[in-house]
C-alpha cells in the first residue's frame, strides 16, 4: 500500500494546519492511500550546523525527531508538509527541520510527491507556499497541485472549518496526489525512473 507522512509544523496538535492537513487525510483513506502524522511544530528542533557527520555516517549528528523521520521518509511515497504562517514565511520549527531531514539523508527522492499546505489569519501564505515547495524541487520531487494555492485561513480551527474553498483545496490536492503516486508506481513499473545526471556541479574555486 503507497503511504504519505503529513508533517505538521504548528505547535497546535488540533489547530489550523491539523484542520487543513486533517481534511486530506480523509481523502487519502478513500484512495486507499496509508497515511501517518508527524506534530513536528512543538518539538524543540534545532537548525543545521553544516558539521558534515550526515556526510560520513549517514544521518543527523543530532539524535532526534529528524533522524526518526528519516527512515519513514525514505520509505513514503509522498511528503506533505504544513505550516503556519509566521511573519510572512513558514514556522521556524518546521524550517529547522526540513532542512536538517533534507540535508542528511542521501536516498533518492525522486518521483516522491510532495505538497506543501499553509495556514494563516490573513496574509503571508503564498509566501510561505513558495518556501516549503522549494525543498520539492530541488530533490527531483514532483509538486501536487489543486484547484487554488495549497492554503486555509482562520485564526483557529473552527475558522478553518467555515473555509470551504481552502478545505476544498485540500480535498482536490490530496485526490491529486492520490492518482500521482499511483500512475508513478504504475509508471516506474513499466519504465523506471528516469536517468538523473549528476556529474556537473557549478563552483568557481578559481576566482574566473
Amino acid at each position: 500500500m503507497a503511504k504519505v507522512l503529513l508533517l505538521n509544523g504548528s505547535p497546535k496538535a488540533n489547530g489550523c494546519t491539523a484542520t487543513a492537513l486533517n481534511e486530506m487525510i480523509s481523502i487519502f483513506n478513500e484512495e486507499g492511500i496509508e497515511t501517518e502524522i508527524i506534530h513536528v511544530g512543538n518539538k524543540d528542533i534545532r537548525g543545521c550546523v553544516s558539521c558534515g557527520y550526515c556526510e560520513k555516517n549517514g544521518k543527523c549528528v543530532v539524535n532526534d525527531l529528524v533522524n526518526e523521520v528519516a527512515g519513514k521518509f525514505e520509505e513514503a511515497d509522498g511528503l506533505v508538509v504544513g505550516s503556519p504562517v509566521y511573519y510572512g514565511s513558514p514556522n521556524g520549527t518546521i524550517l529547522s527541520f526540513m532542512d536538517r531531514l533534507f540535508y542528511s539523508t542521501s536516498f533518492s527522492k525522486q518521483m516522491k510527491v510532495g505538497a506543501a499546505v499553509v495556514s494563516c489569519r490573513r496574509g503571508g501564505n503564498t509566501a510561505s507556499f513558495d518556501v516549503l515547495n522549494k525543498y520539492f524541487t530541488i530533490s527531483g520531487m514532483p509538486v501536487a497541485s489543486s484547484t487554488y494555492w495549497n492554503q486555509v485561513h482562520g485564526f483557529d480551527a473552527e475558522d478553518v472549518k467555515k473555509d470551504h474553498e481552502g478545505l476544498q483545496t485540500m480535498r482536490n490536492l490530496a485526490r491529486n496526489m492520490s492518482f500521482m503516486i499511483k500512475a508513478f508506481s504504475d509508471a516506474k513499473e513499466k519504465y523506471g525512473l528516469p536517468t538523473v545526471e549528476r556529474d556537473a556541479f557549478t563552483s568557481f574555486p578559481d576566482g574566473k
